[in-house]
Formats: C-alpha cells, structure tokens, sequence
C-alpha cells in the first residue's frame, strides 16, 4: 500500500508543479495561497501556516513574501496581538486560488474516472488514515467532518446519505466528508471520541454525540 501511495503521491507533486506554474507560483506557494484562501478574513500568522502545512518558519516565511510581492497576500496587524503580524489573501490571491481550482489535472481525471461507491469507499479510508497521523503526532489536526461538532454519522436511515451536518441541517453521504471544511468547529475531546466510534460501528451502535 504504501509503494502504491508513493506512486500517486509522486503523480500528484507532478500535477500541483504543472498547476502552480499556470498561474506562476511554485506548489509551497499555491497551498499556501490555497490554505490562506479557506481561512478567517482577518489573517493567518505565519507560524500557523508553517505548522498546518509541514513547513518549516523560515520556508512560510520566503513563500509568503514572495506572494506579497505578486499582490496574492498582504500582511496586517493580528487583531488579538498587535505585535504579531497576520497574512491574508487578497482579491487577486483569490484569483489565482480559482484558477488553481479550476485546472485539470491527471490525478483529478483518475479519481473523476472512480464509480461514485468507489469514491466514497476511498475518501473514508482517507479520512481514517489522516485521523490515525492526526492522532500519531504526524500531522496537525484537520477540520474534517468527523471532528467537528456539527457532525452526525449515521443519523439518517439509507446508505446513500446517512450522516447530518447540524451547521447546514442537511444529510450527506461518505462521498461527500470534508477533510477541510471552513465552517468546521472541533468537538470537545470525548464527543470525537463518540462520534468516532458511531462512524465506525454504524447505525446499529449509533449513540448520536449532544449538542
């Protein structure tokens, strides 16, 4: 599994090299253009782009001045601390996020290609290998649906769409979990333990987590 991983991951570099470069950035830049993008108006610092991308200070800190010098971000002052500084994205920086976003490449055409149970299939596994990291130290902590307070799983009878967003009030299915949802509030720890193990048993061991 892992040598099958390395191979997409390796086709996936491939492509964000080839998307970045459309619109004149290199793939650091354009996630963290992408990151800033989906985040409070009000700015990201610099040290917690670093952290949620894998990067190091220093790296976040080049990449973000090379973006301000293109006019995709500006810095500001942090509206909780007026000695730190926040970045943001700009008009034009959301721009580009679009034009990344609307750029095909051969691994979106790959998994576009997969049966609609197929997809939903993979992302659940996806979403159970970023937990197992998230829970390992390996990575930060994603706003996935099945941290968020607003989730459901296996709220609604059907395979189709079992679980319930409570934040939008609808039902939805495995093809469509968020691994970055901007409207994501994290559960407090026992109830994403719950939530958890409701996602996993299914609807006969369901105990929804409260409100």
């Amino acid at each position: 599994m892992r040598d099958g991983l390395e191979r997409i991951a390796a086709a996936i570099r491939a492509d964000q090299w080839a998307v970045s470069e459309g619109v004149g950035l290199n793939p650091t830049q354009a996630h963290i253009l992408t990151f800033l993008a989906g985040r409070d108006t009000a700015g990201v610092r610099v040290r917690a782009v670093a952290e949620h991308l894998g990067v190091t200070q220093p790296t976040a800190t080049d990449s973000i001045a090379a973006l301000a010098r293109k006019g995709l971000v500006e810095k500001l002052p942090d509206p909780t601390d007026a000695r730190a500084l926040a970045v943001r994205v700009t008009a034009a920086g959301r721009a580009a996020v679009r034009a990344i976003g609307l750029a095909s490449s051969a691994s979106d055409q790959a998994l576009a290609a997969l049966r609609p149970s197929d997809q939903a299939e993979f992302l659940v596994l996806v979403v159970k290998a970023i937990r197992a990291l998230q829970v390992a130290g390996a990575i930060p902590v994603q706003r996935m649906c099945v941290t968020c307070r607003y989730f459901r799983p296996h709220a609604h009878a059907g395979a189709e769409t079992p679980h319930h967003c409570a934040f939008v009030n609808a039902a939805f299915g495995d093809r469509h979990l968020r691994v970055d949802c901007g409207e994501h509030e994290p559960a407090d720890p026992a109830v994403q333990a719950a939530t958890w193990t409701a996602f996993e048993t299914g609807p006969a061991n369901l105990r929804a987590p409260p409100t």
